[in-house]
This record gives C-alpha cells, structure tokens and sequence, in this order.
C-alpha cells in the first residue's frame, strides 16, 4: 500500500483561519441577524483599479482573435512586457534587475511555500516568531528543522539576528505580517551580514511594500548592499493592487545567487528554480499578465495608491483607537495591520471570543502565528470605512467598561 508523507500529521490539525471560520459560523448560526464585521482575514475590499480592468479586457479580446491567441508562453515565467514594467517600478528604488531574474508567479503565497522544493531536507530554516504560518508550515511537511528567533514586545516585533545561531534558510517579511512592523535598511543589513557569515540564504517577503511611507523601510531588500548574493525576494499583487481574486505576484532570483553542491559543483539558484518552476507550474494567464503589467503605469499606480491611502486611512483610525483606549500596539504605519497587546491579561482567544460574542467583531488572536503571538491580536484595516469606523466605535464602548 502507498505510504504518506507523515510530516504532514506533525502540523497543527486545523489552519489558523479554518479555526476563525468555524468560530464565525457558530456564532453566525447562534446569531443570524448580528451585525458583524470582519476584521480578521487580510482579503481586501476595494476593486482592481480601472486602468487594470481595461488592459485584462483588452487581453481577453486578444485571446478572441486568432491572430492575436496566445497559448502556453514559452518559457512558464511571464512575459516581458510584465517583467519589463516590473523592472522599471524597481528603477524607482535604485534596483536595477534583470528581466532573466523575474518570475512571474500566481501569488506570493504560492512561492513562499514551493521554493523549498529545491532546497534539502537537511536545511536548518530560520523563522522570526510570529510568522505567516505558510513559512514554518511548508519547511515542516519536509521534515526540515525550524528554529525560531524572537519577535516581541522588548524589540519592537522585529526580531534581530543571533551570532551563535547557524541558519541555511531564513524567512523575514517586512512590512511584517501579523505584526506591523517594518525593517530598516541598517536592520536589513544586520540579517544580510548574518546570511553571508553563515552561507544562508534570505526568503524575503516583501508583499506590504506599498504601504510603507518611512524614507528609512526599503521597499526592497536589494536596496541594501550585498542582498543580491544572499537574498531571494517574493511580492504580490494581491495587498498591492487587490488581486487577491486575481492572483499574480512575482519572485526575483538574482543571477549573482549561487550555492556550491555535495560534488562541489556551482549552483545557480535562478537556473534551478527555473528548472522547478518549469516542471511544476505553468504560468500566469496573459490576460491577468496583461492587468498585472497596468499596475506599473504611471496611471496603474496612481489608482492603486487612491486604494492604499483608503486602508492607510483605515490604519491610522484603528491605530487612534488604540491611542485612546491606551492599548499598546506595533504597526498602523507602513502596514495594513494593527498588532495590539491584549487588555487586561487576556489570552488572544479569549480577546476574539470576546469582541465576537459582546460587539460582533472578528479579529485575529495573535497565538496562530506562534508562541510569541500569544497575547497579542491582529486587526485588518482592509475594511470599509464606514465598518471600519463602527468597529473602532464598538471597541471603544466595550474595553471603556
């Protein structure tokens, strides 16, 4: 009889968001008419700015037009006029790429977890704890080790390197999700001198940066010196442009990044993950590539930023509930998200039982996204004003009691 990949029974039974669900729809089934508000899930609400609408019906047209028709493009990892605009907005930042180390993916999330594919199991991978569970999820169904490094209230949630901790693999998101919080470049440049003393390679989620407004958080890692030969970066579309129903990001391998195999052969990691991705996925429909490539107009970009300054707004009003109720808090800047300390010593799913049952509001209990979670909870400013602002209300007459 075949045989399983019991890594998987070491996971937790139920994903953090499976658990929020079946939470909701208990409450939902107990309380149909409740006026709730999601504040939990980090989909956002706004749609896909106008410019990306035109450019994906001019595509489908295309695909209607037999001498237009597109099918499989060639090489599975888009095409250049998405990687072409994708390399100018990174122009932006003084990040010169080339087009030969983009690719076009459905999604961050998707990326985040399949890049292990061409690591070994025997890799030691560094997390910062709390994470995005995709992170430590996808190195555990292969059996590798993960260790962890504190992200907490005594460093701002944005956890700094160990000298007497070796790593092969490290995973950092900045801006960070659940916390908030954002690296600098001199923090960066802490975790890319820590990468190139231990020969590891950096996993850099980097799928926030459009909402980062500090001079001193780069938008890219490879804004700071030496990431090329260290760094893997992945961004999304999804928080940047709402194409969360959409799905299309990207991953930028740097040619520089190369790592010596057991029979001392040099190793280009663009090359095997090209070899990977061309196995295993066949790419982004050239309509949404189409809409992708909008986004990166001058027109593309001046929408999708009428979008991000709507949820900056939403943040900042999040953020001033907290001031006023005096509830300490990382994020609200530079993020979507709000990562406020628990009151008066609840545990973080209490705090969601709480605000569900008493104001019908859904929230995030820090715990999910590790040990370092617990106590502390995420809320989404990703949500309509007006419920945004019905929120903030309810919480402000429930924590005042």
């Amino acid at each position: 009889m075949p045989t399983i990949n019991e890594n998987f029974l070491k996971l937790e039974k139920n994903y953090l968001f499976i658990n929020i669900a079946k939470k909701v729809n208990a409450f939902l089934a107990e309380n149909p008419d409740a006026p709730l508000i999601r504040m939990g899930i980090g989909d956002v609400t706004l749609p896909i700015a106008p410019v990306c609408v035109e450019a994906m019906k001019k595509g489908v047209e295309e695909m209607g037009v037999k001498e237009t028709f597109r099918g499989y493009e060639d090489s599975g990892a888009g095409y250049d006029f998405l990687k072409e605009a994708i390399a100018g907005y990174y122009k932006k930042f003084h990040v010169s790429l080339e087009l030969d180390e983009i690719r076009v993916n459905d999604g961050a999330k998707s990326d985040c977890g399949n890049i292990v594919d061409i690591f070994g199991n025997d890799n030691v991978v560094l997390i910062t704890d709390p994470a995005y569970p995709v992170y430590v999820d996808s190195n555990k169904m292969s059996g590798r080790t993960v260790i962890y490094v504190d992200s907490n209230e005594a460093n701002g949630f944005a956890a700094r390197p160990d000298p007497a901790v070796h790593a092969d693999l490290i995973y950092l998101c900045s801006p960070n999700n659940p916390t908030g919080s954002a690296y600098t470049r001199a923090q960066l440049k802490e975790w890319i001198d820590y990468a190139k003393i231990n020969q590891a390679i950096i996993i850099y989620d980097a799928a926030y940066e459009a909402f980062i407004t500090d001079s001193d958080v780069p938008h890219s890692i490879y804004e700071v010196e030496g990431a090329k030969e260290c760094a893997i970066e992945m961004c999304s579309l999804s928080k940047t442009a709402g194409f969360t129903g959409m799905r299309c990001g990207y991953t930028i391998v740097p040619l520089a990044l190369h790592v010596t195999a057991s029979n001392r052969e040099d190793v280009s990691i663009a090359q095997i993950w090209g070899r990977r991705q061309g196995s295993k996925f066949n790419g982004v429909s050239y309509p949404v590539q189409c809409a992708a490539a909008a986004v990166f107009t001058d027109e593309g970009l001046k929408q999708i930023h009428e979008n991000i300054a709507y949820y900056q707004e939403n943040a900042a009003i999040i953020a001033k509930t907290m001031d006023e109720l005096r509830i300490q808090y990382t994020g609200g800047k530079n993020s979507p998200y709000i990562w406020l300390k628990c009151p008066n010593g609840m545990s973080s799913w209490e705090l969601f039982d709480y605000l569900l049952y008493e104001i019908a509001v859904v929230g995030t209990p820090g715990e999910g996204f590790g040990k370092n979670g617990e106590g502390w909870f995420r809320l989404t400013a990703f949500g309509d004003r007006d419920r945004t602002i019905e929120a903030m209300e309810r919480m402000k007459k429930l924590i005042s009691k």
